[in-house]
């Protein structure tokens, strides 16, 4: 079917499992694209959920629906009624004004970004993977992880899939991401349920590595946090201890919420509703950005604060921090310059401090940097020939006076009302100095600013 021809219907069976036992070609199509084989699990994510309630609940459901297919939007209306037991126990489905709109048109990155950025926010594990889902890194401070950090953390790294149970997925390799992203796991030593967010890095068709996020259920009830902090466990902590766990998950459903009916998920809305959603979702994301924030201030200070050693290259974090931030940049239409591809800078240091401080100074530059300018992040040799990583920009620059205040807790040089707390770039130059670093400007009045994280050689 070509970009933007509207079809009449097209129809498919789900079993009692939920998968697609038979389907018209457009929708078995679809299907595949998603990562779907023949009879297999319902690959099409929207499709995927409608079906599934509307098995559980044994009621019809009617609904818009949008998928992305690797190359265009597919849109459409979705009718699905449950059949009873003599057929199975599935559903049947009856696709209407099936359209498929070529991606450039329609902004689904932006989407889909601010929901990986929702489950970012609240994901209790993170790690990094190759193109095989080896581990490379892994981060998490939930206590009953820590089973499963040990694992992931021996060498040679094994795959992150066969060390949980995934829900309703034989472990039959390879698994292909689009199926696992999203499914439902449980993990030796922790009796929680965990959801698993699996986004590829590089071009979706052929990621090149994923980023692993596991998100609970639910927060662990108080007194069993038990977050490792060294030395200092029993120390007292206001905003990581108390606040945090307190307002984390009830701030994330509140943006989650908001962006499902904002991006419509849950069905048509009108247009005023959805900008309304629009509102809640910033607000709860600048709430939970000063959470961090404060979470971030307690834990730099402290005084056995640490940062983890490793082997990384700052012109890739660079690019992954372009990546991020890219949306926001496009709303601007400020475009980011980052390294090549066969650009390598290698240092030692902790990538996800190294990120959290590139996607600062990157917010940043968007936020001063006037319309239709240029952000440049750029690698190279800094003090005493030692790796570093630059972010360049066009705004107005910085006075003398301005280059001294700028790192100082709580400095926000004059704006407000952006939602900002005046901490990121404090914590920004205390994550550097953990590291054995150093964070530096250079700017003129009129002239743009620069900064540059430098990095002991690894």
């Amino acid at each position: 079917m070509a970009s933007g021809e509207a079809m009449l219907a097209a129809r498919g069976l789900t079993d009692d499992e939920d998968r697609l036992v038979s389907a018209d070609a457009p929708l078995a199509e679809l299907h595949e694209r998603c990562g779907g084989v023949v009879s297999g699990t319902l690959a099409v994510p929207e499709l995927f959920e409608l079906v599934r309630q509307s098995r559980l609940m044994g009621l019809r459901l009617a609904r818009e629906f949008t998928a992305f297919d690797g190359e265009d939007q597919v849109t459409g209306f979705v009718r699905i009624t449950p059949l009873a037991g003599e057929d199975g126990g599935g559903c049947e489905m009856l696709v209407e004004n099936w359209r498929r709109t070529g991606a450039s048109t329609v902004d689904q990155g932006e989407v889909t970004a601010r929901l990986d950025e929702v489950d970012r926010s609240t994901a209790e594990l993170v790690a990094r993977l190759d193109s095989e889902q080896r581990v490379q890194t892994v981060d998490s401070e939930a206590i009953d992880l820590q089973e499963l950090v040990t694992r992931m953390r021996q060498r040679p790294a094994p795959s992150w899939a066969g060390l949980v149970e995934l829900a309703g997925i034989a472990h039959e390799q390879p698994l292909h991401w689009r199926l696992i992203d999203g499914c439902v796991c449980k993990i030796a030593g922790s009796q929680r349920n965990w959801r698993v967010r699996l986004l590829p890095l590089g071009p979706v068709s052929g990621p090149q590595a994923f980023e692993l996020l596991l998100i609970a259920d639910h927060p662990l009830p108080e007194g069993s946090d038990g977050q490792g902090k060294g030395e200092g466990e029993d120390r007292p902590s206001l905003i990581g201890d108390a606040l945090t766990p307190a307002l984390r998950e009830p701030i994330a459903r509140i943006i989650a919420n908001a962006e499902t009916i904002r991006t419509r998920l849950a069905g048509p809305l009108r247009q005023e509703y959805s900008d309304y959603a629009a509102d809640i979702s910033s607000a709860g994301q600048h709430l939970m950005s000063l959470l961090d924030d404060l979470g971030d201030l307690e834990l730099v200070e402290a005084a056995d604060f640490q940062t983890a050693k490793e082997r990384i290259d700052l012109a890739d974090a660079a690019r992954r921090a372009a990546g991020i931030m890219s949306g926001k940049a496009r709303d601007k239409g400020i475009a980011i310059l980052v390294p090549e591809a066969s650009e390598q800078a290698i240092a030692t240091g902790e990538y996800r401090r190294v990120l959290q401080i590139l996607l600062n100074l990157l917010g940043n530059a968007i936020a001063y940097s006037p319309a239709e300018s240029t952000i440049a992040m750029s690698v190279g040799r800094g003090i005493a020939n030692r790796p570093c990583v630059s972010v360049a920009d066009q705004g107005p620059g910085l006075t003398p006076d301005q280059q001294e205040r700028i790192f100082k807790k709580f400095e926000r040089l004059g704006r407000e009302g952006d939602g900002g707390s005046g901490l990121g770039l404090y914590i920004s130059q205390r994550l550097a100095d953990a590291m054995g670093g150093k964070l530096e400007i250079a700017s003129a009045q009129g002239e743009g600013a620069r900064f540059t994280l430098i990095l002991p050689e690894a």
